[in-house]
């Protein structure tokens, strides 16, 4: 089933499909754990007559981290599919603008240089939360202002100031790993291989406020992503506004892969494997492709971090450790098999 009029036609099942393989992941995430709890002890919290203890592990540790999970999985995935789309290869990813990079040069600053003050909060934001964020943005701005020029914004200079940032970025963060002592190089590593741990309700807030517009906004641009797959010229033809579409795009990847790293770390391939998986049920109508990547992309992670805190219990593996254990070998297939998936550069 991978014909346009065939996924038309069975488009509220597979949505629904969807939707009910997030809820089954959000099930198991607070159903499994160090200490399993009995699904009468759900029931019993969700009617507000359970013990302390289950109330406690459900309603204050499991759910806040299975919603940061689900909130942070769509983000990934869904502006990974908006940037494969932008940069018309199947192989981009988000980290792609520097966000990523610039993100966990701003936590390694805080960490290091203002160790004595990071436990302070600003908005909701614990102040190595606040620098990876501001870094983030800070990174995208400058990436999407050297690539705009009087003809508009350029793809392949986005790319290309985009893996410069990175690089920078990345070199700040290791001066940052060289001056800082042990705690602050496991704080560092701890935060690159990302972790849903910290997460509470007022995470769940913040991501909201951010996550919910995005996830609203980007899919409205369906039409426009696959009028650009052929072409920026043909996409003018086409009466598309070129340069506002990659603004709208680059604002909210920016906005949203920026709290998202900011509220869990770096956690890889989630925005780069997702989109793929759909595509290859799906193929590349955005359509189709964006609402489904973002609801895939919040089962994986949730799955993955319900794993990573089961595996080892009573300890954790960081969550961007199983990603990237997941995310590797499909990413070394797609690459041996990219011409498959309706994408090619």
């Amino acid at each position: 089933m991978n014909t346009t009029r065939d996924i038309a036609k069975h488009w509220p099942l597979i949505l629904s499909a969807v939707i009910l393989l997030v809820f089954l992941s959000l099930l198991c995430s607070l159903l499994f754990g160090a200490s399993d709890i009995k699904v009468s002890q759900l029931f019993s919290w969700i009617l507000g007559q359970g013990d302390p203890q289950s109330n406690l592990i459900i309603g204050q540790l499991r759910l806040p981290r299975a919603l940061l999970a689900a909130f942070v999985g769509a983000i990934l995935a869904c502006c990974g599919a908006v940037t494969q789309g932008l940069f018309r290869n199947p192989l981009a990813d988000p980290s792609l603008i520097g966000v990523t990079a610039g993100a966990t040069a701003g936590a390694s600053l805080v960490i290091v240089l203002l160790a004595q003050i990071q436990h302070l909060e600003i908005l909701g934001l614990s102040l190595v939360s606040f620098g990876a964020f501001i870094g983030g943005l800070l990174a995208v701005l400058f990436v999407y202002r050297v690539a705009t020029g009087s003809s508009g914004t350029s793809v392949a200079t986005m790319l290309l100031a985009g893996i410069g940032v990175s690089f920078l970025a990345g070199s700040l963060s290791s001066v940052f790993e060289l001056i800082g002592d042990n705690h602050m190089l496991r704080q560092i590593s701890l935060w690159r291989m990302g972790g849903l741990e910290a997460a509470d309700y007022s995470h769940i807030a913040i991501i909201a406020c951010v996550a919910l517009p995005i996830l609203w906004i980007l899919p409205r641009h369906h039409a426009a992503l696959n009028a650009l797959l052929l072409g920026e010229s043909e996409a003018r033809h086409l009466g598309i506004d070129v340069h506002r579409l990659k603004t709208t795009i680059v604002l909210c990847v920016a906005a949203g892969i920026g709290v998202s790293v900011a509220l869990a770390g770096s956690i890889a391939f989630i925005g780069l494997v997702v989109p793929h998986i759909v595509r290859m049920l799906v193929g590349p109508n955005h359509r189709y492709l964006i609402p489904l990547s973002a609801g895939l992309g919040a089962a994986m992670l949730i799955i993955a971090d319900a794993f990573a805190r089961t595996i080892l219990a009573p300890a954790e593996l960081p969550v961007g450790l199983v990603t990237s254990f997941i995310g590797a070998p499909v990413f070394i297939s797609l690459l041996r098999s990219r011409h498959r998936y309706g994408m090619q550069n």
